[in-house]
C-alpha cells in the first residue's frame, strides 16, 4: 500500500504537540497557585513508521485501518509524584471537553504478569486542520516516576530479547517491579509531609 506517511501522521504530530502544551500548562497553573500538582512532567511521541509496520504485522492490522485499529499512533505520557495523583489526573482528563475517553486500562491496580503498572486511557482528540476537523485516537499513559523507570528498563531489554526474556531476567524484572511499587507505597505514607515541604520550598524561592 502506497502512503504519504508525512501527510498521514501530520494530525498525530499536531495532537501530540497540542496536548503536551496543554498538560504542561496545567502543571504551571498548579505551581502558580502554590498547590501540589499531580503532574510532574509530560512527554509525547508519534509512533515511528517502522514500529507502525511491525505492529501492524504482528497484530494483523490492515494498513488501511490504522486510524481505527491502532490506538497508540499518538502517545502522551504523564508522570506523577504519587500513586494517588494518577487517579486525580485520570479524573481531570475525563472532565476535559477537548478529549473524549473511549477506553480505560487500569494496570495500576491490575498489573500485567510482567509486573508492569500504569494507567492507560484511549481518547479521541479533535485536530483543526486547514480545511477540516479530524478526530484522531491518542493513548495517554499515566504513571509514577518509579513505574516509568521500571517500564523504561523493561522496554530497553525488550529490544534485546524481543519479548522472550530468559527466566532469570523475567524473575528479576518482576521483583524490581514490586520493589518500585513498594517505593511508591512508602512515598504515599509521607505524601502530606512531602507536599508541605514542596509548598514551603516554592514560597522560599520567591
Amino acid at each position: 500500500m502506497n502512503r504519504d506517511w508525512e501527510l498521514f501522521l501530520l494530525p498525530y504530530n499536531q495532537t501530540v504537540d497540542e496536548l503536551k502544551v496543554k498538560l504542561r500548562g496545567l502543571r504551571g497553573m498548579y505551581l502558580s497557585r502554590k498547590e501540589h500538582g499531580p503532574i510532574e512532567f509530560v512527554t509525547g511521541r508519534v509512533k515511528p513508521i517502522n514500529s507502525i509496520l511491525m505492529k501492524s504485522k504482528t497484530r494483523n492490522i490492515s494498513l488501511d485501518k490504522l486510524e481505527t485499529d491502532m490506538e497508540d499512533l499518538a502517545g502522551i505520557r504523564i508522570m506523577c509524584p504519587f500513586v494517588e495523583d494518577i487517579h486525580d489526573v485520570v479524573a481531570m482528563l475525563k472532565n476535559r471537553n477537548d478529549i473524549n475517553v473511549v477506553q480505560e486500562k487500569d494496570y495500576v491496580n491490575h498489573k500485567k504478569d510482567s509486573g508492569y503498572r500504569s494507567y492507560h486511557l484511549i481518547c479521541e482528540y479533535s485536530v483543526q486542520l486547514i480545511d477540516e476537523v479530524k478526530v484522531v485516537l491518542v493513548e495517554i499513559q499515566i504513571r509514577t516516576l518509579a513505574m516509568n523507570f521500571w517500564a523504561s528498563i523493561e522496554h530497553s531489554l525488550n529490544y534485546k530479547y524481543q519479548g522472550e526474556f530468559p527466566d532469570e531476567i523475567n524473575t528479576r524484572l518482576q521483583k524490581a517491579a514490586e520493589s518500585a511499587f513498594q517505593l511508591d507505597e512508602e512515598m504515599s505514607t509521607i505524601r502530606d509531609e512531602i507536599k508541605e515541604i514542596q509548598k514551603n520550598f516554592r514560597y522560599s524561592q520567591e
